[in-house]
């Protein structure tokens, strides 16, 4: 599965993808600039989203905002890095659709552990919206076999 990191520390997202690759995670993408991080998200389709709250130019909260509005109807768990431990800051986090929260300096143990249960419910979730999908693709083939039955046996009545 994908992990999009978005963190204006360099130093942070080393430790991060470090970390990562250790575990075995390989598709890792990260980004530096805040910026570009919506784009880049929307662009590489992640699995999870680690986001770093406290940045310039475009800070995590509008971050969350903008891909919430996006992708409304997908879950992406999103889990927020931050060292603001505020209770204000945890909740416009959450109503903006933040998942989790991991504070700074993180818990190899705790982030592991968190990034794992998020990623096996966004492994379900995917694996549930492929059988919606297929359940659906089957009803409408039926339709239109009864459908194309109906006719023919009006047809033949004729």
């Amino acid at each position: 599965m994908k992990i999009l990191v978005v963190d204006d520390d360099l130093r942070s997202v080393n430790l991060l993808e470090q970390l990562l690759q250790r575990h075995g995670y390989t598709r890792v993408m990260s980004v530096t600039d805040s910026r570009s991080a919506v784009e880049t998200c929307l662009a590489f389709d992640p699995d999870l989203l680690l986001l770093d709250l406290i940045m310039p130019e475009v800070d995590g909260f509008a971050i969350l905002e903008a891909l919430r509005a996006d992708a409304a109807e997908d879950f992406l768990p999103i889990v927020v890095l931050t060292g603001d431990t505020a209770e204000e800051s945890k909740s416009r986090a959450l109503e903006a659709g933040a998942t989790d929260f991991l504070v700074k300096p993180v818990s190899q143990t705790e982030a592991l552990l968190r990034i794992r249960n998020l990623l096996e419910m966004r492994r379900l979730y995917v694996a549930l919206e492929n059988q919606r999908a297929a359940l659906e693709e089957a009803v409408l083939e039926r339709t239109a076999e009864l459908r194309e039955t109906i006719s023919e046996l009006e047809s033949a009545n004729q």
